[in-house]
């Protein structure tokens, strides 16, 4: 376990042994709980690796187990690269809300605004935002077998039929935040992968994420494993990029979770796009959709994250509530997604008010109710969850 913590103001050393030992029992006590718990879901799941981050108002610690590959033995670290699977969908979302504070686009115009080969189509009509909430009208979770390039692409939203009206229904979905991130890359004038790799990862400050790893990274690739202990990797698809397609370690996480937190300094323009991304548009149950980003009411009960963040969330049509206006950013809230692809698992959360955040990412793809047991278990530690 490796432990980072920032430097104490003077005033705080009165008393300073006292706290020092509160601090010390604290952290042994966490460093204990996240060592236990850790090991027995990778024992029950049989994943071969885990790197946890968690953040306390800006103290840093990170817990590594395991090994990123079996055939390897290659230790994990901070710094080994997971496929983050949708994940990757919340820095998409940030691109697009970076765009939009930057004035390239907004989120209220309708798709055909800056697709004009969709004018005329169903789609086109559909504001941006539904693309990043789920709710344009039904898309299915992936793509038709069929398509696989670019052209089928299009001429499929072009063909498009939605099941529902826009804003009645959400339907989880892989190409609704794929566009999205199309039409945000295309208002900026660069390449989705450059947009992210040369502008937005840099902007804020990742030095440890690609969509496409680098030959000097390979070697920090951790290795993935199946449900069946099979060794994969990700198969990308049409728009893979946009959806589920970035690798990246939990210091470059945690780094992102607590710039949403207002922990790390980042230019203006984008700190607005990432309150903007926790903007919340409809409510589905306990849970309120954001830009990607899910949200609870604090103190959130356990069953509610499970079930905000099971199979039936994920695979079936929920109605839901519009929230007219939209709902402003939150401090009392536990935040959250997960992510996968079919050899990894990954889960962030954070408290804004509480400035606790935590990272969890494994190579392999186990299920989300044991992800997010486990990070209320470690936040838990941290008073996340008292009244």
């Amino acid at each position: 376990m490796q432990w980072t913590r920032t430097c104490l103001a003077p005033a705080l050393l009165i008393g300073g042994s006292l706290l020092a030992s509160a601090a010390a029992a604290s952290s042994e006590t966490l460093d204990k709980t996240v060592e236990q718990q850790a090991r027995s879901v990778m024992q029950q799941y049989n994943i071969a690796g885990m790197s946890i981050a968690v953040s306390d108002n800006g103290q840093q610690r990170f817990y590594n187990y395991g090994v990123a590959s079996r055939e390897t033995q290659e230790k994990v670290t901070d710094s080994t690269l997971f496929e983050l699977g949708s994940i990757s969908k919340l820095f998409t979302a940030t691109l697009a809300t970076w765009a939009q504070a930057n004035g390239q686009l907004s989120l209220t115009e309708n798709i055909d605004t800056y697709l004009p080969q969709l004018y005329g189509s169903r789609l086109g009509k559909v504001p941006l935002f539904h693309l990043g909430t789920h709710t344009a009208g039904g898309f299915p979770l992936q793509f038709p077998d069929a398509i696989h390039d670019n052209q089928q692409m299009m001429s499929y939203f072009k063909a498009w039929q939605p099941e529902y009206l826009p804003g009645v229904h959400r339907s989880y979905a892989n190409p609704s935040i794929g566009l999205l991130g199309l039409i945000a890359a295309k208002s900026m004038k660069v390449p989705f992968k450059t947009a992210m790799q040369e502008q937005l990862f840099p902007a804020l400050g990742l030095s440890n994420s690609y969509l496409d790893v680098p030959a000097n990274k390979t070697s920090s690739y951790a290795q993935g494993y199946n449900k069946q202990d099979a060794a994969v990797r990700l198969n990308p698809g049409v728009l893979a990029a946009e959806a589920y397609g970035m690798k990246s370690g939990s210091r470059d996480l945690l780094r992102f979770v607590e710039a949403n937190m207002g922990l790390t300094e980042v230019a203006p323009a984008l700190q607005r796009a990432l309150a903007d991304t926790r903007t919340g548009y409809f409510k589905v149950g306990a849970m309120t959709q954001d830009l990607i980003w899910e949200q609870y009411q604090a103190p959130v009960k356990l069953d509610a994250l499970i079930e905000g963040n099971s199979n039936r969330m994920a695979y079936e049509t929920q109605p839901v509530q519009a929230l007219n206006p939209p709902l402003a950013p939150q401090q009392d809230v536990w935040i959250n997604k997960t992510g996968a692809t079919n050899g990894f698992g990954g889960y962030v959360a954070f408290m804004p008010g509480r400035k606790l955040g935590i990272v969890i990412l494994a190579n392999k793809n186990y299920p989300n109710e044991a992800r997010v047991r486990l990070a209320h278990q470690i936040l838990n530690e941290l008073g996340c969850c008292t009244q």
